[in-house]
C-alpha cells in the first residue's frame, strides 16, 4: 500500500487532482463497481472459485482480527462503525472458532 501511495498513485494521477485513494488508469477515482470487478478478476486469476466481493474481504478482515485477539472497539474503529452493535455481528464467527478450539483441546472434549 505504501508503495502504491508513493509511486503508483502519483503516476496514475498525473496532472489530475483527486481525494480518491484508488484511481483508474485515467487518474479518476475508482467507482465501487470498478473495485468490485477488479476483485473478481484477481480472484479468478488466483483460482478462487467461491463468490468474493469487497464485503467478503471486509468480513474476513474483521473476523480474522477478532479470531487473533483484537478487541471489539479496535475492530469497530477500523471498520468505521458508529455503533458497536454493528461490529458485534462479527463476533458470532469468532465465538464459533473459540468453541471449535475448546472442543479440540479441552480434556472433556
Amino acid at each position: 500500500m505504501q508503495r502504491y501511495l508513493e509511486i503508483g498513485r502519483p503516476e496514475l494521477l498525473g496532472d489530475h487532482r483527486s481525494d480518491g485513494v484508488f484511481l483508474t488508469r485515467r487518474g479518476h477515482p475508482m467507482t465501487r463497481q470498478a473495485f468490485w470487478q477488479l476483485i473478481k478478476r484477481y480472484a479468478v486469476r488466483a483460482g478462487i472459485t467461491t463468490d468474493i466481493s469487497p464485503h467478503t474481504l471486509r468480513h474476513a478482515f474483521a473476523t480474522h482480527l477478532l479470531n487473533h485477539g483484537a478487541d471489539l472497539r479496535s475492530v469497530q474503529m477500523l471498520l468505521g462503525h458508529s455503533d458497536l452493535s454493528t461490529t458485534q455481528i462479527y463476533t458470532h464467527v469468532a465465538r464459533a472458532r473459540l468453541q471449535s478450539l475448546h472442543s479440540a483441546h479441552h480434556p472433556r472434549g
